[in-house]
């Protein structure tokens, strides 16, 4: 297979979080020639996202996509409105970036609970609450699925096709406003992989997230592999990708305390752009 475009690489800030902050992220990414760069919103309070904005323009990035919105369930109506409020902020500020899409990772079980469909109703709530405000502001909304080891405290969407069914659900005329975030870290495991991405196709891909899965993995949030590394088909998925018609960006996200955390950020870019091209 190819190699990918190296035009469609975006860094995700997770992957150099403790290292830099975002303004130094930015310039390492037009250092290194990395086109897209996609921003959590911690790092976007740094500078605001006005500024943010400014910069990210000025050295000729693409704002990929905007992590994150979500967190829906809640064991009040009051902490649920607070939910909706704050994921209305999260799409004023993607839409001042002019990012592709704002990133769900839809939250799990309130505390205390262990009512999993309670928990995905609100989900679907959700979404359906913040919908509109997001087509106002051409801001498309991207449910991105994590692994079942997630289920209780950060996502309780875990496959593609649950994703796509609150899709399907929520927009039934795939207007472009709602879709998914496609991490391969997460879904890489399912035997119904393909044919979901064959479902979403390009209206529903909205972002594509890669790294790898390390064997053995020593911490389940934090032990995230670089391409390579571990044992994830990352160019086969990219295949069914963009088979299904997908032609964005390919974006990196790693969480890994032990590892590339610790390293030099401007060693993990030109490792990224080196394992992006012979590994994904």
């Amino acid at each position: 297979m190819a190699s990918p475009d190296p035009a469609l690489l975006s860094l995700n800030t997770a992957t150099v979080r403790e290292r830099w902050n975002l303004a130094q992220m930015i310039d390492g990414c037009a250092r290194h020639g990395i086109r897209g760069i996609s921003p959590w919103r911690d790092k976007l309070d740094e500078l605001g996202a006005q500024e943010a904005a400014r910069r990210i323009r000025a050295a000729g990035l693409t704002v990929t996509g905007l992590c994150r919105g979500g967190m829906f369930p809640a064991r009040t109506q009051a902490a649920r409105r607070a939910a909706i409020a704050e994921n209305l902020k999260a799409i004023d500020d993607a839409a001042i970036l002019d990012a592709r899409c704002l990133v769900l990772v839809v939250g799990g079980l309130p505390a205390g609970s262990r009512d999993l469909a309670g928990a995905r109703e609100q989900v679907k709530e959700g979404i359906a609450a913040i919908l509109p405000h997001a087509r106002a502001c051409r801001v498309p909304l991207a449910i991105e699925p994590l692994h079942p080891m997630y289920a209780a405290d950060r996502a309780c969407v875990n496959t593609l096709w649950q994703a796509l069914d609150l899709c399907d659900a929520l927009d039934p005329k795939r207007s472009g406003a709602l879709g998914v975030a496609l991490d391969a870290y997460h879904v890489w495991w399912d035997p119904e992989l393909e044919a979901q991405i064959r479902r979403a196709g390009r209206t529903r891909l909205l972002a594509y997230h890669i790294c790898d899965w390390l064997v053995p993995t020593t911490d389940l949030l934090l032990d995230r592999g670089m391409m390579g590394d571990g044992v994830i088909d990352l160019k086969r998925i990219r295949a069914w990708v963009e088979r299904a018609g997908y032609r964005g960006f390919h974006e990196v996200e790693i969480f890994s305390v032990r590892n590339w955390w610790q390293r030099d950020p401007d060693e993990v870019l030109a490792t990224i752009r080196e394992r992006h091209r012979r590994c994904s």
